[in-house]
């Protein structure tokens, strides 16, 4: 019988077999797959679409076109204002804060800008940088979220988690939103807290098991903290402002977010595309959705072939794990002395054998949206047919540069 990996392979052949590579390809019926299984986890909870992790309007459409599917998270202001123009949705949550002047202008220069967007905040220094731009008599009212840092800090100066918004009790989300709500041509409508040392760290390492208890020991103590100091901190800021939302996760924790009661709406992105750092979680594991496939150019020796280029590493602390992975065919690695290679990439195994110039590799990447950054467009892949859909880059922006 033949297996599934191999089946993709064939299947994905046939379908990008007349294009050159590099390519990349998104597998809809594994994307459609995790959107749905995304949705069951949240448990009647929407979902927010965090485009940084999709990177391709097309797929942002697909998913928002779903059952349980509400809403962008955007990481720069100049994203969501593309995204609202676009018509892709009229309700877009910046991730976080903005220092762009023109961006700022843009916003606070259009009223259907300002009503579709809502901008994270952690100061008021960021309201300051606003009232700068455009003074409160002189624009639409501009939507803010409050950032709500989620950290776990069990004793002393030790934290865990990433450094994000310096807001971490209750009592100062109350005292800011204070602060916030008193400030003219503002409006507080959201609060955010992104358990990242949760949702974005996974609890079962490969070939780390010691690691990976200590892992899901620090999970166990860190979420119950989390549950009471973010429900404390969302009554604290309702003190003052009519919250529409409560955003919290990510896709590494989307059913235990959807079990918190003081949070309505969850944020995923990566799972749908299902890169490798997802292989280390036990409670859920996306389908490979999003590969990439490089060339064969040369068999420099018996057991070892050589693909052109490869070296495209993902961001965060440097490291293996941070390293796309040789999938298909099956049985192939990196050398240790060389990984992936920027110009080219030897791989070795016994599948490296079977291989000739000119035959594919396909790869996953690490993480997910950071694929589009190499490609101007995806092939979305249905059976054996695949058709082009331009990402980001593609479509001529650099949000992030």
């Amino acid at each position: 019988m033949i297996g599934e990996r191999t089946a993709l392979r064939e299947r994905l052949h046939r379908a990008t077999a007349h294009l050159d590579t590099p390519l990349a390809v998104v597998d809809l019926a594994a994307f459609d797959a995790n959107a749905a299984a995304l949705t069951a986890r949240a448990g009647g909870k929407p979902l927010r679409v965090a485009s940084k992790s999709v990177r391709c309007r097309a797929l942002l459409d697909r998913v928002l076109a779903r059952p349980g599917w509400h809403g962008i998270m955007a990481y720069t202001l100049p994203e969501a204002i593309w995204l609202v123009r676009a018509g892709v949705s009229d309700d877009v949550l910046v991730a976080y804060p903005s220092v762009d002047r023109a961006g700022i202008g843009e916003l606070t220069a259009d009223p259907k800008l300002a009503a579709a967007i809502s901008l994270m905040v952690d100061s008021p220094a960021h309201l300051d940088l606003v009232d700068q731009v455009t003074s409160p008599g002189k624009r639409p009212t501009v939507r803010l979220c409050l950032d709500l840092d989620a950290s776990w800090r069990p004793a002393g100066p030790l934290h865990v988690g990433v450094r994000r918004s310096p807001v971490h009790s209750a009592a100062q989300a109350g005292v800011l939103a204070r602060r916030l709500v008193a400030r003219p041509g503002f409006t507080l409508v959201g609060l955010m807290s992104y358990e990242a040392h949760i949702a974005g760290l996974g609890d079962a390492p490969p070939g780390q098991a010691l690691r990976g208890r200590a892992i899901r020991l620090m999970q166990r103590r860190s979420y119950p903290e989390l549950l009471r100091r973010r429900a404390a901190a969302v009554a604290a800021v309702r003190e003052h402002a009519d919250l529409e939302f409560v955003n919290g996760g990510g896709t590494g924790s989307v059913a235990a977010t959807a079990a918190d009661p003081a949070v309505t709406e969850i944020t995923a992105g990566s799972g749908l595309y299902g890169p490798t750092l997802f292989d280390g979680y036990t409670a859920w594991r996306p389908r490979p959705a999003a590969l990439f496939a490089l060339s064969v150019v040369r068999r420099p020796a018996p057991r070892i072939a050589t693909v052109l280029g490869g070296g495209w590493i993902a961001s965060g602390p440097p490291g293996t794990s941070r390293q796309p992975t040789p999938w298909l065919p099956e049985g192939l690695r990196f050398r240790g002395d060389e990984g992936a290679g920027e110009v080219q990439t030897p791989l070795v195994g016994a599948a490296a054998d079977r291989l000739r110039p000119g035959d594919r590799v396909w790869f996953r990447h690490a993480k997910a949206g950071e694929l589009c950054e190499h490609l101007n467009e995806l092939q979305l892949v249905d059976g054996h047919t695949a058709t082009p859909a331009p990402t980001y880059r593609g479509e001529g922006h650099a949000f992030l540069g």
